[in-house]
């Protein structure tokens, strides 16, 4: 081993040779020293660079095609009914999970009233980990798009797959999940999106 020094500070560095000696010998085993960095960086920016082209609101769900998990959600407190798994059979519907402490919904809530005013499709809701009477407030200030809304304390959350709120479901008139929204709705996404799938299950 040859002795390197940096700073006034000693420093082993390896010699790279072969058993079998000789001046080229460790030419092949420096040049893989140095291509190696090189082709690791080049991964990791095609990777960085495919990401950038994933739609964060497509985000996998195991349950796409899936019965929707069995629930009863109790109401919100001053409200008469909650949500269940019972109230999606028998007809197309979406199921969006909010909270009043969730900025983003806020965003997305007149999109929701707009929606729920032209009787296309009914609107659940899942009001996600809120603390008691927020939601029950947040819904008398800015309006109930929601058919029935189901108070959460996180477990039925869970069993959805959910990230995040808000996140919105469409559910098939047998209760199977079909297609899952991360992130607020935009009118883009309800008009190409949302709507065209709700007019095919219908059929």
């Amino acid at each position: 081993m040859g002795i390197g020094r940096c700073s006034g500070i000693p420093r082993l560095t390896p010699t790279l040779s072969t058993p079998g000696g000789g001046e080229g010998a460790g030419k092949p085993l420096r040049r893989w020293i140095f291509v190696l960095p090189v082709a690791v960086f080049a991964a990791m920016a095609v990777a960085f660079y495919v990401g950038l082209g994933t739609d964060s609101t497509l985000l996998p769900s195991a349950l796409i095609d899936e019965p929707a998990p069995q629930f009863a959600l109790p109401p919100l407190p001053g409200q008469q009914d909650g949500f269940s798994s019972a109230d999606l059979k028998g007809h197309v519907s979406l199921v969006n999970t909010f909270a009043s402490w969730c900025g983003p919904c806020r965003l997305e809530h007149p999109l929701l009233n707009k929606l729920a005013s032209l009787k296309r499709v009914p609107i659940y809701g899942i009001n996600y980990k809120d603390p008691p009477d927020a939601a029950t407030k947040w819904i008398e200030a800015l309006g109930n798009p929601y058919t029935r809304i189901g108070a959460d304390n996180g477990r039925v959350g869970i069993d959805w797959g959910v990230y995040g709120v808000p996140e919105t479901f469409v559910v098939d008139r047998t209760g199977r999940i079909r297609y899952k929204h991360v992130g607020p709705l935009t009118q883009t996404v309800i008009d190409r999106t949302i709507l065209p799938l709700v007019a095919q299950l219908e059929k």
